[in-house]
């Protein structure tokens, strides 16, 4: 990250080209309470984070609540349908781009269309709101939406293909707003 960070300075484009690394949950040592949340002693995230930091650039993290739940031995799906896992992680004064979150819509467990609506649309009221997390107060986190469509040859688990906040046919699934 750092040669690369260097080679677009030195070419003037520093700017105009971030260099950032997405991370997800699984890095987290907690996540909840989230005002807890800390990376896991691994060995390379503080270095990410410092360089990030020094450089103003901003850390990604790939956010999915979903899987969280299904994980967690309390099974706390109003919590996971958007209390969410975000502020936990936030990490020193580092800036985090919600790079990729969303929730399935079908095939597993707590994977209904209802449950989707509800985590997509909890999600953008909070950002919409800017109140940020406990820990970032009144801050704006830009977010991404996972996915546009439902993939239908995505590999992996079942719920994977069921993502899209629209149908292949471009049929919105949720009805969502975002004035």
């Amino acid at each position: 990250m750092q040669n690369v960070h260097n080679a677009l300075r030195d070419v003037g484009l520093d700017n105009q080209i971030k260099v950032s690394t997405a991370t997800y949950t699984g890095l987290l040592r907690d996540t909840y309470p989230p005002s807890k949340g800390a990376f896991k002693d691994n060995g390379f995230s503080e270095p990410i984070v410092k360089f990030l930091v020094e450089n103003n650039l901003s850390m990604l993290a790939n956010i999915y609540p979903y899987f969280g739940y299904l994980g967690d031995p309390n099974k706390n799906l109003p919590y996971a349908l958007f209390t969410a896992q975000e502020c936990a992680c936030w990490w020193g004064d580092v800036e985090i781009v919600v790079s990729e979150s969303g929730w399935p819509s079908d095939k597993g467990r707590e994977a209904t269309v209802g449950n989707a609506g509800t985590y997509y649309r909890n999600l953008i009221n909070h950002v919409r709101r800017t109140a940020g997390t406990p820990l970032k107060r009144g801050r704006s986190i830009e977010t991404y939406l996972f996915a546009m469509f439902d993939e239908n040859n995505k590999d992996g688990e079942a719920t994977e293909k069921h993502f899209g906040v629209f149908s292949p046919n471009k049929d919105s699934k949720y009805g969502l707003s975002f004035n």
